[in-house]
């Protein structure tokens, strides 16, 4: 029967300490109506953390055994043909699965799936259903052994089924009434669950099969796009973007196939690649081109803001709310929405925008009837989303739904052909917008190839418009730039980035932790991307690569080579030499293609 459990906080005490609820007999008494209140409530916070369906459903189970005098329980999720593909028994691991399987009481579950009702049986010694079963290799040959199964719906249809059994020595431990509604309560919660874990899955499996659908027509369409689109020397698309190199080549490439359908595209990169830049020419190349392109920046809002930004809101909804107001998604409606730095919003908006990406619905703020609208969406980020999936802090079904079509943007220092046609490009402007007529002499454009500029065009743009600021003639000249005379404001970044790294590693090691023991966790000035070996950026004039200055430095794939050498080829041993960790270093090893030596 139920455990009674009267006074909750003597309850709560115990709990802290045990993480689960205190056991039957030590519960003080309280009605059934507030323990299955209470044994519902735990239920369902297992069900909403994010692991494995059989791994939640076994958890369910343990906490379930702290409500009922149960002594073993079993979840049996049935497939399309009606036969049971998913198991779970108290102690459910994946080396007992088929042992529960095994044991599944195959005539009980049928009846309970047929007749879409509970089945209760005070003594399965004495049921037919139970004349074949085998009590001694389920565990106890002696009492009475008495039997309650439910099932589990999705939508009236029957799914599953949820089973208990209880071991009384004279009568049943069950108390069948009680017991039943309670149970009926969980599988409810349980049909729910089922139901939005299958959903997830299908819609990852249709996302994968667009994704690979859409990577067989890049390698088909490849060199036709290239020879069409491409074909001039040096290139610009209507969004801004400049460049000539193979590795902007290589990204335009998928940005003129893509355009073309309605996938969903993340656009990945370090910071100041020109996300926003690439987003308005998928939208541009798209047949959504007439219609509105809106941008949001969802790092810049709060989440209280970015709700009523994305959503709208009615008048009267909140302080302020003077009238009715359209979001961004009604904005974009036929068009395409662009949410840039879309790691950066919290777990319980990521929940919100989930729903709108699949259903194309919404309520605004303070609303009650439903928007619908038709938008492509555009998303883009600098963070590890894989990382932030596994950490939590990122939910997973919402990375598969925005990582249909992922596009990685190559780094400035990735595509240095495109430094010379950047910077003119930038110059332009500037002479543009003050009425001067500067011009970059050879000298110039040496210093700026022969930088690395981890803040990538964003920082070369900076860098050009700051040393035409304070130009003193018409020809910008290779002494012009801060970097010759150590003021570079990038090399201070850096150096304070590898030496706060550096202390972090020594301090972590020492079990510092991972903020390196900086106050309250305090982000760093400047880390480079995660995902590719840090850059350097031009620390001194020594280091520039001006005309009759010293050598170019190592390309990244010759400095991984040589930190390799130097390692005797232990990943770890590189990774703590170039101050990355072993992950990093693994990417940089594919992205560069070196063959990994054995000795």
């Amino acid at each position: 029967m139920l455990v009674d459990v009267r006074q909750a906080d003597a309850g709560r005490a115990e709990e802290s300490h045990t993480g689960l609820p205190r056991p039957r007999s030590h519960q003080p008494h309280a009605s059934h109506a507030q323990v299955a209140l209470y044994g519902i409530y735990e239920i369902s916070k297992v069900m909403a953390l994010p692991e494995r369906l059989e791994v939640t459903l076994a958890r369910v189970l343990h906490l379930m055994s702290s409500f009922l005098d149960m002594r073993h329980g079993l979840i049996a999720l049935l497939g399309e043909d009606g036969s049971p593909d998913t198991v779970v028994g108290s102690g459910w691991s994946e080396a007992t699965a088929k042992r529960y399987l095994a044991h599944l009481p195959e005539r009980a579950i049928g009846q309970i799936v047929v007749t879409q009702m509970p089945l209760v049986v005070e003594n399965m010694r004495e049921d037919p259903l139970f004349e074949t079963w085998d009590f001694s290799a389920w565990g106890g040959s002696e009492g009475v052994v008495s039997f309650i199964g439910v099932p589990i719906k999705d939508r009236g249809h029957v799914i599953g089924t949820l089973t208990v059994d209880g071991l009384g020595a004279d009568e049943p431990t069950l108390h069948f009434d009680e017991d039943v509604r309670f149970l009926t309560m969980v599988a409810n919660l349980m049909g729910q669950t089922v139901r939005l874990q299958r959903l997830i899955a299908r819609d990852r499996e249709r996302m994968l099969e667009e994704q690979n659908r859409l990577a067989k027509t890049l390698a088909r369409s490849g060199e036709e796009v290239a020879a069409v689109a491409l074909t001039a020397p040096s290139f610009q698309i209507p969004s801004g973007i400049v460049g000539n190199s193979p590795a902007l080549r290589a990204v335009m490439d998928k940005v003129v196939i893509v355009a073309r359908s309605q996938s969903t595209v993340l656009l990945r990169g370090e910071s100041g690649t020109g996300k926003e830049l690439f987003a308005r020419s998928l939208h541009q190349l798209s047949p959504r081109k007439d219609r509105p392109f809106i941008t949001v920046n969802c790092a810049a809002l709060p989440e209280s803001v970015l709700e009523s930004e994305l959503f709208g809101h009615e008048k009267g909804a909140f302080t302020g709310a003077s009238s009715a107001r359209k979001g961004r998604f009604e904005l974009a409606d036929g068009g395409t929405l662009f949410l840039d730095e879309i790691g950066e919003i919290s777990p319980s908006f990521q929940a919100k925008l989930l729903r709108v990406l699949q259903e194309g619905e919404f309520d605004r703020v303070g609303g009650s009837s439903t928007v619908r609208v038709d938008v492509r969406l555009v998303a883009a980020t600098n963070r590890d989303l894989e990382d932030a999936v596994a950490r939590g802090q990122f939910r997973a079904d919402l990375y598969y739904r925005i990582s249909v079509v992922p596009i990685f943007l190559p780094p400035l220092r990735e595509r240095q052909a495109d430094i010379p046609l950047l910077a003119t490009e930038f110059l332009r402007r500037f002479n543009s917008e003050n009425g001067t007529e500067l011009t970059l002499t050879d000298t110039a454009v040496s210093v700026l190839t022969g930088c690395r500029f981890p803040g990538n065009v964003r920082e070369l743009e900076n860098c050009v418009r700051r040393t035409a600021t304070f130009a003193r003639g018409l020809r910008i000249v290779g002494g012009d730039f801060a970097c010759r005379h150590d003021e570079c404001l990038s090399s201070v970044l850096w150096k304070i980035g590898r030496s706060e790294k550096a202390r972090s590693g020594s301090e972590a090691s020492a079990g510092g932790g991972p903020t390196g023991g900086l106050p309250g966790g305090a982000a760093r000035p400047f880390t480079p991307a995660p995902d590719v070996v840090p850059p350097q950026a031009c620390p001194s004039r020594d280091h520039c690569s001006v005309a009759g200055g010293p050598a170019s430095e190592k390309s990244e794939r010759e400095r991984l080579i040589e930190a390799m050498d130097a390692a005797g080829w232990v990943q770890a041993k590189a990774a703590r030499l170039l101050g990355l960790t072993p992950r990093q270093i693994g990417y940089a090893l594919r992205k560069h293609d070196i063959p990994i030596q054995k000795f």
